[in-house]
Parts: C-alpha cells; sequence; structure tokens
C-alpha cells in the first residue's frame, strides 16, 4: 500500500530535499520569479505557498515557524511586510508555474514559477528605469562635444608650431648661405686689388 509517501523524491535524500526547497522558496520570495525545473517547481509550489499562509498571521509565533524554513531575515521581512499584505484578499493560489520547454543537454523540462502580481512590479519598474536613464545620456551627449573640442584645438596649436619651426629653419638658411657670398666678395675685391698694385708697380 502507498500510504505517507506522497511528493517526488527529486533523487534526493530527505533532509537533501527539504534543503532544496527551502532554498528555492527563498529565492522566490527574494525575486519573486524564478526558472528551474518543471518537476522542482510543482514540488516547491505548495511548500513556498504554506509559508505565505503563515506570513498572512502576522505574529511572532508565525515569524519563527516561517524562520524556521527561510534563514535570510530580509526575506522574512520582506514576506510580513509587502508579500502578506498583497495577498491578504486571497485565499489560496499565490504562486503560477510557467513551462519553458526542454532544456538544452539532458531534455529536463524547465519551468518558471513566480509569485501572482510579479509581473505588475515589473511593468511599473521598467518606465521608471526609462526616465532615470535619460538624463545620464543626455549628459554623456553633453559630454562627447566637449571631449572632442580638445584634440581640435592642439591640431590647430601644432601647424603653428610646425610654421615657427620652419621659419626659423630657412632664416639660418638665408644667414648660412649669406655668409659664404660676402667671403667670396672680398676675396674678389681683394684679387682685384692685388691685379690693381701689380699694374701700377709695372
Amino acid at each position: 500500500m502507498k500510504h505517507r509517501v506522497a511528493g517526488r523524491k527529486l533523487g534526493r535524500t530527505s533532509m537533501h530535499k527539504i534543503a532544496l526547497l527551502r532554498n528555492l522558496s527563498t529565492e522566490l520570495f527574494r525575486h519573486e520569479r524564478i526558472r528551474t525545473t518543471l518537476m522542482k517547481a510543482k514540488e516547491l509550489r505548495p511548500f513556498a505557498e504554506k509559508l505565505i499562509t503563515l506570513s498572512k498571521r502576522e505574529t511572532l509565533h508565525a515569524r519563527r515557524l516561517v524562520l524556521r524554513d527561510i534563514h535570510d531575515k530580509d526575506v522574512v521581512s520582506k514576506m510580513f511586510d509587502t508579500i502578506s499584505s498583497r495577498f491578504a484578499q486571497r485565499p489560496g493560489g499565490y504562486t503560477r508555474i510557467v513551462k519553458l520547454g526542454p532544456r538544452r543537454g539532458d531534455n529536463a523540462e524547465m519551468a518558471m514559477i513566480e509569485l501572482i502580481g510579479a509581473e505588475l512590479g515589473k511593468k511599473a519598474a521598467a518606465p521608471a528605469s526609462g526616465a532615470a536613464a535619460t538624463p545620464g545620456a543626455t549628459a554623456k551627449k553633453e559630454s562627447k562635444p566637449k571631449a572632442g573640442a580638445k584634440p581640435k584645438a592642439d591640431k590647430k596649436a601644432k601647424p603653428a608650431r610646425e610654421s615657427d619651426d620652419a621659419t626659423t629653419k630657412k632664416s639660418s638658411r638665408t644667414k648660412g648661405a649669406a655668409k659664404p657670398r660676402t667671403e667670396s666678395k672680398g676675396k674678389s675685391k681683394s684679387g682685384a686689388a692685388t691685379r690693381k698694385v701689380g699694374k701700377s708697380g709695372s
């Protein structure tokens, strides 16, 4: 007879299975949406919904019962502050399972389990994030021309320096070329003077 053997073993011992469900439920309450295998999601659903029902009591004893399975105090405070108020008028059915198809590799059936109302929070957060992103984009656009203006000034300054260097080189060349001409002129004058002296002596 199949008595007291309800549920799935998931290829684990009883203690390992309880630890798995505790970890999955903690991440589910933290992110309100997780992706796992279909069998784990089906096994997680009653475990997580019982914890949500406990959080709706809002008593110290109920908080301690939840802390027995959820060891993160921030997640427990979120359950008693926001999640319990969201499902205050709902008598069960706090989660939703969506099939995602087989996984590549081992072909295991994947699914996404989420809290009811999690999609509304995602839609509300999307416009706020888009509005917050626009001032940063405009600031980046404004900062780009300023950064691009500096190289232009450098490019304009470089030709001026090059022109100064070119003028100095030309002046030095002209000075250096003028000296031999003066020397040659002097030599020619002295040669002409000696020739005249020689003629007059003769």
